[in-house]
């Protein structure tokens, strides 16, 4: 008799203040069967969840607090179950940003800063803000095992960004990645079994899928 398969269920977190659906289509090419909503109760009985956002960070904490997610997404992440939060959404984990006025949800200790203007690149030229484009990765341990998300992704892949503010972790060991632009900036964050990219995945073609694949076989692995 073979064992009946229950595919997880993992939530991507609308905030309205995202593009949802592109990271859905993502997740499907790679095999889930993503659900989106807002709904605090649907967030809860996930097996993983994906927080995406766009804009400034005022904008996805006014989103979390008028749609009642942002306890519901503290109690999330201290469950252990796996969440990605990706640009904005990396951003709001932490406990202030200077773009905006409210608080963050103070899951990662640190702050959120502009990226500074003026700076050249390695030929002089000046290096507009917001960071627009493809830029390298480099992981911080020099190997993508660090985390299983980032798993098979070679040390200098390149990923693409959109972004005028950069993240800045009290403690250098929960950056799992940076990248250089004129300052080394903030790429990725890993705190226990929450994850943050400040590059979009949906938008950096092989290289990014494989971030869903693996968070899709993560959320297999540790499905209760």
């Amino acid at each position: 008799m073979t064992e009946s398969f229950s595919a997880p269920n993992i939530v991507i977190i609308n905030t309205r203040a995202a593009n949802v659906h592109s990271v859905d289509k993502a997740l499907r090419k790679v095999g889930a069967n993503p659900i989106i909503t807002s709904d605090p109760k649907e967030l809860a009985s996930a097996d993983a969840a994906i927080l995406p956002g766009v804009g400034a960070s005022d904008s996805v904490m006014i989103a979390l607090n008028s749609l009642g997610l942002t306890d519901p997404v503290k109690q999330f992440a201290a469950s252990g179950r796996p969440l990605l939060c990706i640009c904005v959404g990396l951003q709001v984990l932490f406990n202030s940003s200077e773009e905006g006025n409210l608080p963050g949800l103070g899951l990662v200790q640190g702050s959120v800063k502009l990226i500074p203007r003026g700076m050249k690149d390695k030929l002089g030229n000046n290096m507009k803000v917001p960071h627009i484009g493809w830029n390298e990765v480099r992981f911080s341990d020099g190997k993508s095992e660090r985390n299983p998300i980032f798993k098979g992704i070679p040390q200098g892949s390149h990923f693409y960004f959109v972004h005028s503010y950069h993240c800045v972790p009290d403690e250098q060991s929960e950056v799992a990645a940076t990248a250089n632009y004129g300052v080394e900036v903030c790429a990725a964050v890993v705190r226990g079994n929450v994850v943050g990219t400040q590059f979009h995945p949906e938008k950096s073609g092989s290289i990014g899928l494989q971030i869903y694949k693996n968070f899709f076989e993560l959320t297999l692995s540790t499905q209760n």
